[in-house]
């Protein structure tokens, strides 16, 4: 049996040492592994601040005062003394009736009432001196008194021959031509006048809203406006911006069993006439203030598979922490959240996507948030609420 020679048993030792010094010298994967666990975050600290509540409703115009012109006494219609579709003033003559029949009239009480006055003057004479009894004197002094009444009814039925306009405003189309018979209590008016400065516009706004204004302004969530709390602002068909405010002047005191809304009427000044009667517009209401309210940026809001709206906030040792909220409205780009997030929280709007709940996190100033759009106005549609 041929026993190994010296040299190859130190060959293999030196082999084998070499191994083993290799897998000695090998760096360990487990602080590498670590470290590509910890995802970088941007965060946006939530601060509180003063929130004027508005509502945005749709509504119509209608007009401040409507007049229908109709006839008060029986005539051929002579003239039509206005312009269709022009402004007419207050006791402006609108047509001429044919007169001549109660011209005719008014002459006749005239005469009658001249009679019976003459008779009741010379009876007062000669009931002083009992030439005639003090029953016919009486009936002197009554006839008297009916030739006035008729000859001031008389007069009247001759004034009515003028009509006259009752309201100043915008007047239609005529119903009626030359030549037309019109009589008292006809079904037809001769025209219709609006009067369009001011005007009004009703607004309707759901129940649910209403109680949940009157609920928070009773639980001191919401403050009073002040005066303003009765100013409001439209915006047109076209999307543009009525440039006059107007105040509102009352609520419906019932609820619409069909539609379940309140009727809200507001009252604005038209002095250009830009506004007509059935004109859809939306109107702006200022309905409260909510002095700490939290306005969160868009980027940071998601839903959960139920769509409910959540929020991955970073607490105070760089975990992450998954919250629910309650989302009231859009303001701008940012959403008014009443519950779920509070003033100081570090919320994550950028690298969501790598991140779970309960990871540690290496936080930094999100870049992904732009300023507040001041002048955006706050959606107050109800699909918009996630509650």
């Amino acid at each position: 049996m041929t026993r190994p020679s010296s040299s190859a048993t130190a060959a293999f030792l030196t082999l084998v040492c070499a191994l083993l010094i290799s897998a000695c010298d090998q760096p360990s994967n487990e602080p590498t592994k670590k470290q590509q666990a910890i995802a970088k975050v941007g965060i946006v600290t939530l601060a509180s601040e003063t929130y004027t509540l508005t509502s945005e409703l749709p509504g119509r115009t209608a007009a401040y005062r409507v007049a229908e012109v109709r006839p008060q006494v029986n005539g051929i219609i002579q003239k039509r003394l206005f312009k269709e579709g022009s402004d007419v003033k207050a006791n402006q003559q609108l047509y001429q009736i044919d007169p001549a029949i109660y011209e005719a009239n008014l002459k006749s009480a005239e005469a009658s009432l001249l009679a019976a006055r003459s008779l009741a003057e010379r009876y007062k004479i000669l009931v002083a001196e009992r030439a005639v009894s003090r029953q016919q004197y009486d009936d002197a002094q009554a006839n008297r008194l009916q030739a006035e009444a008729a000859l001031e009814r008389a007069k009247i039925e001759q004034r009515y021959t003028r009509v006259l306009a009752p309201i100043a405003g915008r007047i239609g189309r005529s119903s009626i031509s030359e030549g037309a018979l019109v009589s008292t209590g006809q079904a037809q008016e001769l025209a219709v006048i609006q009067q369009l400065d001011p005007i009004y516009v009703d607004v309707t706004q759901s129940a649910t809203d209403l109680l949940r204004l009157r609920r928070e302004l009773a639980n001191g969530l919401l403050e009073k406006a002040g005066d303003n709390a009765a100013q409001v602002t439209l915006k047109l068909q076209d999307d543009s911006h009525y440039l006059h405010a107007g105040t509102l002047e009352f609520s419906e005191v019932s609820v619409d069993a069909g539609t379940g809304s309140v009727t809200l009427r507001a009252v604005f000044p038209n002095p250009d006439g830009l506004l007509l009667p059935g004109m859809f517009v939306h109107a702006r209401l200022v309905s409260g203030v909510q002095n700490k309210a939290i306005l969160a940026p868009q980027q940071g809001i998601t839903r959960n598979p139920k769509g409910e709206p959540t929020a991955m906030v970073l607490k105070a040792d760089n975990t992450v922490e998954t919250r629910q909220l309650k989302a009231e409205r859009t303001v701008g780009n940012r959403w008014l959240v009443t519950d779920g997030l509070n003033e100081g929280d570090r919320l994550i709007t950028e690298g969501l996507q790598f991140i779970q709940p309960g990871a540690s996190v290496e936080p930094y100033p999100a870049g992904n948030v732009k300023a507040p759009a001041e002048n955006a106005e706050p959606s107050a549609n109800a699909a918009s609420q996630a509650q």
